[in-house]
């Protein structure tokens, strides 16, 4: 994860030292309490109570911030992702569904500052783009976690439908094939008796 060298403050220093808590665990393969418990480093200290706060909240929501990323970004499944991008939209996620004292439009901007700092050339418009379909949807009253979990539940049980028809496909196809072959063995049998 670059830092362009960008020195933050207040919330928005907590918010990067949380985005580089989510990003060190996924890195290494454990939860953010298992960064907290040993080394971790962040490119400005100590570390703000706010930024561990909402660190530790995106992942303990990790599956659920998850499936409303993949509900509202079509064309990237979230393991596609750049890692940055993908933490940077749980932390955001996180903080506009259960961080009630932030205004959703001020988590927006200070993401997409984010993406600036720690990002690709790409990362602020896709961040942005991301979090503003979420935010109309939760304008709307959509529990927008509710329906990521119906939207998952729907694909999961499409994708089963689809195996079991490849299954069922491939079973075919194994009695097709040993039919046929059996064809061909009484064909030998008969050709040996001439």
């Amino acid at each position: 994860m670059s830092n362009k060298h960008h020195h933050f403050g207040g919330r928005t220093l907590a918010r990067a030292q949380a985005l580089q808590l989510l990003f060190q665990a996924e890195a290494t393969d454990r939860t953010v309490y298992e960064v907290l418990e040993g080394d971790y480093a962040l490119s400005q200290g100590p570390l703000d109570p706010f930024g561990e706060m909402l660190a530790r909240g995106a992942d303990d929501m990790r599956h659920e911030l998850d499936a409303v990323i993949s509900a509202t970004s079509s064309n990237w499944s979230v393991s596609r992702m750049p890692s940055v991008d993908r933490n940077l939209l749980r932390l955001a996620l996180y903080e506009m569904l259960e961080v009630d004292e932030v205004a959703i439009a001020v988590t927006i901007d200070e993401s997409v500052e984010l993406a600036k700092a720690f990002g690709s050339d790409e990362s602020p418009k896709f961040i942005n783009g991301v979090l503003g379909r979420v935010a109309s949807k939760m304008d709307k009253g959509v529990d927008v976690v509710a329906e990521a979990k119906r939207l998952e539940a729907e694909r999961a049980a499409h994708e089963g439908a689809e195996d079991a028809e490849d299954d069922e496909c491939e079973g075919a196809g194994v009695e097709v094939r040993d039919e046929a072959a059996e064809a061909v063995g009484a064909d030998d049998e008969g050709l040996g008796e001439e």
